[in-house]
């Protein structure tokens, strides 16, 4: 196989990937932070030095959703939320298609019964779909 066909095969895997859930992309989640009115909650799932190094404003911090302390995490963090409510989960250390966090947490966030529920697109990592591009960021240690 050349690198080609793996690039081509690597693209189609996050496609399919992303059609199994909502996605939201990073262009369109920023100006909707920018925009007046009701505003999603965001919540990251990833690892800790990735969010006290750069994360999305306002987003609160969960913990990897590939391990039980990450979903207990989420579970604490959204169960208050209207179930109507809308939510972005992201995590940003890997390829979308790879990462090990935001389908456990797509998952639990549906069984707990929320209908809005949209996943960050980042085909890459964080760092370049979203801090490269000059979307907000903010530093910080996720609260205990």
């Amino acid at each position: 196989m050349n690198i080609r066909t793996l690039g081509a095969a690597a693209t189609l895997l996050t496609i399919a990937a992303a059609a199994e859930m909502a996605t939201v992309e990073p262009k369109e989640l920023a100006s909707q932070l920018q925009a007046k009115g009701a505003q999603p909650t965001l919540i990251h799932v990833g690892f800790a030095v990735m969010y006290r190094s750069k994360h999305i404003p306002a987003s609160i911090y969960a913990g990897p959703a590939s391990k039980p302390e990450g979903l207990d995490a989420l579970k604490r963090a959204a169960s208050p939320l209207p179930r109507d409510h809308e939510i972005v989960v992201y995590c940003g250390c890997c390829p979308f298609d790879r990462c090990p966090n935001v389908r456990p947490a797509i998952d639990l966030l549906k069984q707990m019964g929320f209908t809005h529920v949209r996943t960050l697109m980042i085909p890459a990592n964080f760092g370049a779909d979203w801090v490269d591009h000059g979307y907000p960021v903010e530093e910080g240690t996720p609260a205990k």
